[in-house]
């Protein structure tokens, strides 16, 4: 991971945490570790995959906390959820100055791979421009196969 990309990502989880209690959420270890895992986190996450990752990093974190947490953060519009289609919701961070990815998902193996792209980008907020429409979010998704699953 980069150094403005690790930067960003530990200004996240700090931005996560004040917002949580400011909000009045108490601080604790379940908290703690599901902020930690999506911070680490390049791209989206589900809720077992968060659980799973605190666990590897010596957290005990039961399945229902992590969902908890999740519901919170997604009500303060620190995480956003994302449905690629195959049934299960996957969570990642939203930088709190709106830098964002899509994604590219595998119709094969279910790989997911992030993607920025600033001409994607200007047409989306030309389209909602020229619509009259204020967009407060936006995701994309492209389905198809991956270089591997397409050989």
């Amino acid at each position: 991971m980069s150094a403005p990309a690790s930067e960003a990502r530990a200004r996240w989880a700090g931005h996560a945490n004040e917002v949580m209690t400011r909000h009045g959420h108490r601080a604790g270890a379940a908290r703690a570790a599901v902020i930690e895992a999506l911070a680490a986190a390049g791209c989206c996450l589900s809720a077992q995959e968060l659980a799973d990752a605190a666990r590897e990093a010596g957290r005990r974190v039961g399945i229902a906390s992590v969902y908890r947490i999740l519901e919170r953060l997604h009500e303060l519009r620190l995480v956003q959820r994302l449905e690629l289609g195959d049934g299960i919701a996957r969570f990642e961070a939203l930088a709190p100055g709106g830098d964002h990815h899509h994604h590219l998902v595998c119709l094969e193996c279910g790989e997911v791979v992030p993607f920025e792209d600033p001409g994607l980008e200007r047409a989306i907020a030309g389209t909602s421009r020229r619509a009259g429409f204020s967009v407060v979010e936006h995701d994309v998704v492209l389905r198809g196969h991956c270089p591997a699953c397409a050989a």
